[in-house]
């Protein structure tokens, strides 16, 4: 099933069933009024939450049409936010680029931290930036969330926990981002609010797409207007979602609906190098450090700039039949 928080005015919006097809929407208040709710009590609620989007699809219930625009976050803020770094061939790029090595841990061990959770940007919000040195940049990521996990769970067994998936765009500060990990405490106002795709699913609504704890699609990253990435999510991850959220969970419990992402999506290049631009036949990038970080090996210097007032991201992933499953994240730059 998917389902959506349509954006009411209230801190934790109203959560809505919506058809596969995302043209319809149904008010789930009469089960549970928010998504939290839902996820507090997911073994009792889904069946039902099951069962109105049986009735959305097959038309037997009223509904409204869904407009992206009014959606919020599927959680506009959550209890956890946790991103991982998946696709180690990005973290690869980055230590390259600067000329130092991956550590060995690295392929074994993932790269985790916890974001700012107590407020999320919707899905059609701007990106406001306060200075354009700060570096402004898009990270197009897949997040999924969790009901209550045990601490210490096993990956095999964290699979089970996941209940929802969505994508995200993890905006990051890149130029922030230096002195902060020299202070050795790691990103704080170099990672502001994320937003995230105006629908969540459930891992069967993506069929065998979802194997493995991997979603074996195309993340399409537009960048003003004009194909980014088109890179593929089950491709190149040293670590799949389950084996995320137990990494998140070796030391804590986990509370229902702690979300956690899998960092930006890269893919290597035919020839096992770094990828190539879309517009030279690659699959391009997902964020634009990446970019930047081949352009400085390649050349001695990045020539690709940060976002900047006015410049747009789109992100979005269809399934075989060209349908878009999340709705897409749209957001536009604005200085402030």
């Amino acid at each position: 099933m998917k389902l959506a928080t349509l954006n009411d005015g209230t801190r934790d919006g109203k959560l809505v069933v919506v058809s596969r097809d995302l043209t319809r929407c149904c008010a789930a208040g009469y089960i549970a009024p928010t998504l939290q709710a839902a996820l507090d009590d997911w073994d009792r609620i889904a069946p039902q939450l099951e069962v109105l989007a049986t009735d959305v699809e097959h038309e037997t219930v009223p509904c409204e049409r869904f407009h992206e625009r009014e959606a919020h976050s599927p959680l506009p803020r959550a209890y956890q936010w946790a991103d991982g770094s998946a696709y180690i061939n990005h973290v690869e790029l980055v230590r390259k680029a600067r000329g130092a090595e991956v550590p060995e841990s690295f392929y074994s061990d993932p790269l985790m931290y916890q974001g700012g959770s107590d407020t999320f940007s919707p899905p059609r919000g701007d990106i406001p930036l306060g200075d354009p040195a700060w570096g402004c940049d898009m990270e197009a990521e897949v997040a999924v969330i969790t009901d209550d996990v045990p601490m210490g769970v096993s990956a095999g067994d964290a699979a089970g926990h996941i209940k929802l998936i969505m994508l995200v765009n993890d905006v990051s500060h890149r130029g922030l981002i230096p002195g902060e990990l020299a202070k050795g405490f790691g990103f704080f106002q170099s990672k502001p609010s994320s937003a995230f795709s105006p629908v969540c699913v459930t891992p069967d609504e993506l069929g065998d797409a979802w194997a493995d704890s991997l979603v074996n699609l195309t993340m399409m990253v537009d960048y003003n207007g004009a194909p980014f990435g088109r890179v593929e999510v089950g491709q190149d991850a040293a670590f799949n979602m389950a084996q995320l959220v137990a990494h998140a969970a070796k030391t804590r419990n986990l509370g229902a609906g702690a979300i956690v992402g899998s960092g930006t999506i890269s893919n290597k290049g035919a020839d096992g190098g770094p990828g190539k631009p879309v517009a030279d036949g690659g699959r391009g990038y997902s964020c634009i450090a990446e970019i930047r970080m081949i352009e400085t090996i390649a050349d001695g210097a990045a020539k690709t700039r940060f976002m900047a007032d006015g410049d747009s991201v789109r992100i979005e992933m269809r399934d075989g039949d060209n349908r878009s499953i999340f709705g897409a994240i749209e957001q536009n730059v604005v200085e402030v």
